[in-house]
C-alpha cells in the first residue's frame, strides 16, 4: 500500500514518526528517501525518541559514523546514514546483515544497491512549498 501524507510542520512529522515507531518491531527496516533537506534526519530523530520514550534523546547524525545503535524497550535500532558510503560491498563492514536482525533505519537507502531489503518501510519525503513536506508511505498500513 502507498499512501502520502502532508506534513505542514515539525510537530506533524514527529506524530507521523511516532505512529511508525508503535507499530516496528525487529527485523523491520525502515528506508528514509530524499533529496538533501527534505527532513529525513528530523524523521529518523523522531522516530528514535518515540521508540525509545525520551523525548530528549541526543540523535546525532551518522554522517561519519556511517551507523549509530540505540538500546531501547523493543530491542536495539540502527540508524544508518549512507550518504557516504563508498559502496554496497562497505555493507559488509558495517555488519548488515547482523544489523537486519534488529529495527534498521536507513537515510539514502539507494546506496543499498543489491542489498536493498526487498521487505521493508519506505518513507519518502519531499519539498511541499516553502516550510512543509509531504511523505509517501510504501509498506505499511498506516496502523
Amino acid at each position: 500500500m502507498t499512501d502520502s501524507v502532508d506534513l505542514p510542520d515539525l510537530a506533524a512529522t514527529e506524530a507521523l514518526a511516532a505512529r511508525l515507531a508503535a507499530w516496528l518491531r525487529p527485523g523491520m527496516a525502515v528506508l528514509l528517501d530524499g533529496p538533501l533537506g527534505a527532513g529525513k534526519t528530523a524523521f529518523a530523530r523522531a522516530l528514535l525518541r518515540a521508540i525509545t520514550r525520551d523525548p530528549a534523546l541526543e540523535v546525532p547524525s551518522p554522517t561519519f559514523t556511517l551507523v549509530q545503535s540505540y538500546d531501547t524497550p523493543g530491542g536495539p535500532v540502527h540508524h544508518l546514514d549512507l550518504w557516504r558510503l563508498a559502496g554496497p560491498s562497505a555493507l559488509d563492514e558495517l555488519g548488515w546483515d547482523d544489523l537486519l536482525n534488529d529495527i534498521v533505519l536507513v537515510e539514502w537507502p539507494d546506496r543499498l544497491g543489491p542489498w536493498r531489503p526487498t521487505v521493508a518501510i519506505s518513507v519518502t519525503l519531499a519539498h511541499h512549498g516553502e516550510t512543509s513536506r509531504r511523505a509517501t508511505l510504501a509498506g505499511w498500513d498506516g496502523a
